[in-house]
């Protein structure tokens, strides 16, 4: 059941909701990730690597709400649950207890180039349906992307 009406088809609704349904797990759960290797990253390069990774937890929840916001707009609840997000999640499992400085800046590498990778399919599949969503879906991506360069120059 949808209590809001869409002006899209059922067809399109379906493809942009399981895009944008898609890319709301995956940013929440990188919001996860980047929360809990910024807890326990260790090593010389403590600090930068701590406040970058603030910065892409910020940047996946105010992502995550835009378009969760959004696939409600178009009738499709969003589902941000854990469960739901350990279910589908892209992201490889993270390890526990402390992290070396390097290794977390690799996992970040790593997650955010899954991430990414999923969202250009996203935007691919969206082009036609909705366009609305996917600049949604291209105005994230850019994001991650400048998230993604950065961790990479800080590995080198």
């Amino acid at each position: 059941m949808s209590v809001v009406k869409s002006t899209l088809s059922d067809k399109d609704r379906k493809v942009v909701g399981t895009a944008l349904q898609g890319a709301l797990v995956d940013l929440v759960d990188l919001s996860l990730v980047a929360k809990q290797v910024h807890w326990n990253v260790v090593g010389p390069r403590f600090r930068s690597v701590h406040l970058q990774l603030d910065d892409v937890v910020t940047s996946a929840r105010q992502h995550a709400d835009t378009v969760a916001e959004r696939a409600s707009a178009i009738g499709v609840s969003p589902d941000g649950r854990a469960v739901t997000v350990s279910k589908t999640s892209g992201i490889s499992e993270i390890t526990d207890g402390w992290i070396k400085d390097g290794d977390v800046v690799r996992a970040m590498v790593n997650a955010l180039g899954a991430v990414i990778g999923r969202m250009r399919e996203r935007i691919v599949a969206t082009a036609d349906p909705d366009p609305v969503s996917q600049d949604i879906l291209i105005g994230l991506t850019a994001d991650l992307e400048k998230h993604h360069w950065m961790f990479q120059a800080e590995a080198h």
